[in-house]
């Protein structure tokens, strides 16, 4: 049956592919799926997860035949050259990245038994490392550097194929770092209180600086908590932008509140 293709803005299409571990009914449901969109829409490569299949799945039509790789590695790669590429994924512009001519691979084919191969073709060589890509969440834009991932999507979205603006897309600074970078110094001072008494410091000196710890903790926690509201706020802006998004920044909260907890706690003991 054919198939729906991902096209950008749509992002479901970043994610980490999952292995194949059956080769029954389902993986020949995909692999047909994946057959029937390639000859509708005249295609010479596919990856599983460009038509919602979150599986390590890529069919590369060869010689006429749709030759299927499942849970394929790149073992070896020789000849780096840079290699000018179209990508359906956002609608056919030429994006130019590096890439290696020859390819030393395993991978498992239709009946699931573990096979290698070596691909010396130019042309099938960019074309399976481009495919191999989409299933370990990466597109040509993610080769770039980001000078040059600035450019193509300027370019990009001069073609109403990409937001009218980088920031649109992800933005290169991003306010929430403010609220993180205030924290940090609170909790190095912090740690730093703890270190005092290595170095014969006062009681009384001592015990201002505890007083610090006693502002400084709530401090983290009240910052950590405006980040969080404010990165809410910027993840709806920016959806594009996966170090906006919700799991990212609960990481960057738990971690800075657990530290500032832990450094309390040994202030309290200390000065106890």
């Amino acid at each position: 049956m054919v198939q729906t293709i991902k096209y950008y803005p749509d992002t479901s299409i970043n994610i980490n592919a999952g292995p194949v571990r059956s080769f029954k009914d389902s993986y020949k449901t995909m692999l047909a799926d994946m057959i029937d969109t390639m000859k509708e829409y005249e295609l010479n490569a596919l990856s599983a997860i460009q038509i919602g299949y979150p599986y390590q799945l890529m069919v590369i039509k060869e010689d006429e035949k749709y030759c299927a790789y499942a849970n394929p590695r790149i073992i070896t790669q020789t000849k780096p050259f840079d290699s000018t590429e179209e990508s359906i994924y956002f609608k056919n512009h030429p994006i130019t990245v590096k890439r290696y001519e020859t390819l030393s691979l395993i991978y498992d084919d239709e009946n699931g038994e573990m096979k290698n191969k070596k691909i010396d073709d130019k042309e099938t060589a960019v074309i399976f490392q481009r495919k191999l890509d989409y299933l370990f969440n990466t597109t040509l834009l993610d080769r770039l550097n980001p000078n040059q991932k600035e450019q193509a999507i300027k370019a990009l979205a001069g073609k109403g194929i990409m937001p009218s603006s980088t920031e649109e897309y992800c933005p290169t600074f991003s306010k929430k770092e403010y609220f993180t970078s205030v924290a940090d110094k609170l909790l190095f001072f912090m740690l730093i209180s703890l270190l005092l008494p290595l170095f014969g410091i006062s009681k009384e000196t001592l015990s201002s600086w505890y007083t610090y710890d006693k502002f400084a903790f709530p401090a983290v926690i009240l910052l950590m908590i405006g980040f969080f509201f404010y990165a809410q706020y910027e993840a709806k802006q920016f959806k594009q932008c996966t170090s906006c998004q919700v799991g990212n920044n609960i990481g960057v909260m738990v971690k800075r509140i657990a530290l500032a907890l832990v450094l309390a706690t040994a202030s309290y003991f200390i000065l106890s």
